[in-house]
């Protein structure tokens, strides 16, 4: 735990995730390289997804990948650890002790075959669903998911000084949503799903595209007690 502790620490390093910043968009090498570059968000993701046995399919197929930083991880590694401490069984402390096919068909979920960059992705409102619902796409794992580009606002001030606002006149962001309805009611807009916010889109390695999920708003399995409740009914090993 202290390991993991410090992992979500180097996590936290706030300038890769300025919204809408600027990055190198080509990178030569493939995704899975690309993850190697950035140890110090994605080292627990790349022993997660070697336990899974989706790193060949990352370093040598043509993929689409939204990645979940270590910190998405994490949080529901975390979340399984508290459920098994208060019920006074023994807390996992390597990533090994999950059943490989739990962490394979989450990480589908975010897995796209071929490469989609933020602009082959139709608009997404999730305040107008009827009009902007995003669209549907077959994940790697064979799940449906949701995935849409969400424009935002601009607010300017009138010459009165009253503000004005010009719809879908602002900045764009991905987003990759798991299609779950229950108690999922904002109060303002009911959202038949769980979203998950891109920070950064569009990076292209040689094999595809990555984008990378915003760690503070997501849970890696979008739920993280359905990861607990897939993790304990594969059942937890000791080593």
């Amino acid at each position: 735990m202290v390991l993991f502790g410090l992992l979500l620490f180097s996590a936290c390093q706030k300038e890769y995730y300025d919204e809408s910043g600027t990055h190198d968009a080509h990178f030569g090498g493939s995704i899975w390289e690309y993850l190697e570059t950035r140890p110090e968000l994605f080292d627990t993701l790349q022993v997660a997804l070697q336990v899974a046995g989706l790193d060949q399919v990352l370093h040598s197929e043509h993929v689409t990948f939204f990645a979940p930083t270590d910190q998405c991880v994490l949080k529901s590694v975390w979340a399984l650890n508290a459920y098994l401490y208060e019920r006074g069984q023994d807390t996992i402390t390597s990533l090994k002790q999950v059943d490989p096919s739990v962490w394979r068909k989450f990480f589908s979920r975010y897995i796209l075959k071929g490469t989609y960059l933020a602009k082959d992705f139709p608009q997404l409102d999730t305040l107008n669903l009827s009009a902007f619902p995003g669209q549907g796409y077959v994940t790697y794992g064979n799940e449906d998911m949701n995935i849409g580009v969400l424009y935002n606002d601009v607010v300017t001030k009138n010459s009165d000084g009253t503000d004005q606002v010009i719809k879908y006149a602002g900045y764009r962001q991905l987003y990759l949503n798991y299609p779950f309805s229950s108690g999922n009611n904002t109060g303002v807009s009911y959202i038949p799903f769980v979203t998950a916010p891109v920070a950064t889109s569009d990076i292209q390695p040689a094999n595809g595209a990555l984008h990378v999920l915003q760690f503070s708003k997501h849970a890696f399995g979008f739920l993280s007690y359905l990861f607990v409740q897939e993790a304990l009914a594969k059942g937890i090993t000791t080593n």
